[in-house]
């Protein structure tokens, strides 16, 4: 796969050495020589100087065969407007911008641009390590139409089964984390004590499922 890059601030860099160790051809675009001092012994890829949303720039890189397109500099603007360059005029299919601020990340990812907005993303990430369960869903499709998240049950949920909690919140579970391992459920698959639950829901409808699950299931419903 050839790759784009650009920046190589420490987050570009890692991913350009990441990428390179995998064996795709990478190219790194900065408008800073100094910054490809980061990238480790072992990429093999090359890097160019200019600004990663000059046409001209991104030409000299390749964006024209170019399978994928990742803006990580620090300055939000420049992510977008490098990743809509990358998309909408040289119709690079896989791109993604990385943006700070996380409304815009919002309106981008309803444009069609995958963004990862990093202060929610990390401060998700201390929320689940602190024991405590997400508000953040974990991923949505680009329309922002439908979500997965992880959502908190209440205890009288463990020994229904997966395609009776659908029924009764409107969320299909995508997948169980169980004793440490994830879990791909059937239909017919029980809620056990200490199962984390990922499910899919309508974005909309993503508050009447968490109300849903964090009360106890309608009586009858443990089948």
């Amino acid at each position: 796969m050839r790759v784009i890059i650009m920046g190589c601030g420490r987050v570009g860099a890692g991913l350009a050495t990441a990428m390179s160790r995998r064996g795709h051809h990478v190219v790194v675009v900065d408008r800073d020589p100094a910054s490809f001092t980061r990238l480790g012994d072992d990429f093999t890829g090359s890097t160019i100087c200019g600004m990663g949303f000059d046409r001209d720039v991104l030409i000299s890189a390749g964006v024209q065969t170019a399978d994928a397109f990742a803006a990580v500099s620090s300055g939000d603007n420049s992510n977008i407007i490098a990743a809509r360059v990358a998309s909408e005029i040289f119709g690079v299919r896989r791109v993604v911008a990385r943006i700070y601020d996380a409304k815009r990340a919002a309106v981008y990812e309803r444009l069609g641009i995958p963004t990862v907005a990093t202060v929610p993303w990390t401060t998700e990430r201390f929320i689940t390590m602190l024991g405590e369960t997400p508000r953040t869903p974990l991923w949505n499709d680009p329309s922002g139409s439908l979500v997965i998240a992880q959502l908190a049950l209440h205890e009288e949920w463990y020994g229904v089964s997966c395609s009776k909690f659908q029924e009764l919140t409107g969320a299909r579970i995508a997948f169980l984390h169980r004793m440490g391992a994830p879990v791909l459920p059937e239909p017919r698959s029980v809620l056990q004590a200490g199962d984390e639950v990922f499910a899919a829901a309508l974005a909309a409808h993503l508050d009447q499922a968490r109300a849903a699950a964090a009360l106890p299931p309608a009586e009858g419903a443990d089948s």
